[in-house]
């Protein structure tokens, strides 16, 4: 795991028995038995540092590509993929596409993703919990990137590490599926902060669950009072047009500061 998963046995305050037991706050307290949380931030900071002079290549590389880079970040069962899915089933054949695939194992994404006609790579991470910039740097060099297109970074699933580590993308998207609860930006502020869009998808069970829209989406503005939010259904395809016409204006909008 890496040094930004918020756990730190070294710093446990225990209160009443109806309290929280708080072991660290903030990004940069993880557990590591036999290093001080001096040196865990140390090594946090190298290890953000690095990624970030990488992500910077990448972002030089998109750039002369002219290429609007986006990255999807959500927990596990969001429906990342199925809305990915059906968004370049929309697009393919309209504007240039391709795909980054993250996911700790198998190659089951780039396959339903390369069903469609566009191109996919699969990066796998392993024990690792996130893609970072150095990964997607060398699927860059093996992407057809036309120019003028857009590139989607399919994250691996979770709501924690991946809200650290910039991979070079113009905006981090996240998902958040109604059947997760309406507290998700509060569980996992970090990422919400993070994104630019949050989208709230599988909108078509609405009926079905408890989940309170307003407040979910008041959550997250707590947490990131510019976070823009789209309800989608990738299933009925409620909300899809608006999904689209957030791209296609992200995307006009690089293309004319590049003119």
């Amino acid at each position: 795991m890496c040094t930004v998963c918020g756990c730190n046995e070294s710093e446990t305050h225990v209160s009443a028995i109806n309290k929280p037991l708080h072991y660290g706050q903030g990004s940069a307290h993880a557990h590591a038995p036999g290093l001080s949380q001096q040196r865990m931030v140390q090594i946090e900071k190298d290890i953000l540092g690095k990624n970030d002079r990488y992500a910077q290549a990448n972002r030089e590389r998109l750039r002369q590509a002219g290429q609007l880079c986006i990255n999807l970040v959500s927990s596990p069962g969001s429906g990342k993929t199925t809305l990915l899915s059906e968004t370049l089933e929309c697009l393919v054949g309209t504007i240039p596409l391709a795909v980054i695939e993250g996911d700790q194992q198998t190659s089951n994404d780039a396959e339903r993703i390369r069903a469609t006609g566009v191109p996919a790579i699969q990066v796998n991470t392993g024990k690792g919990c996130h893609l970072d910039a150095h990964m997607v740097g060398h699927a860059l060099a093996k992407l057809p990137l036309a120019e003028h297109g857009i590139l989607f970074i399919e994250n691996v699933g979770n709501l924690v590490c991946p809200a650290a580590f910039d991979l070079g993308e113009a905006h981090k998207v996240v998902i958040l599926s109604i059947t997760e609860g309406e507290d998700k930006p509060l569980k996992y502020p970090d990422m919400f902060a993070a994104a630019d869009l949050m989208v709230i998808n599988k909108m078509d069970l609405q009926p079905y669950l408890d989940f309170d829209l307003d407040r979910c989406i008041g959550y997250a503005r707590r947490v990131n009072p510019e976070i823009e939010v789209l309800r989608v259904s990738a299933r009925s395809g409620e909300g899809m047009d608006a999904w689209l016409d957030w791209l296609q204006l992200r995307r006009q909008s690089l293309l004319c500061s590049q003119l």
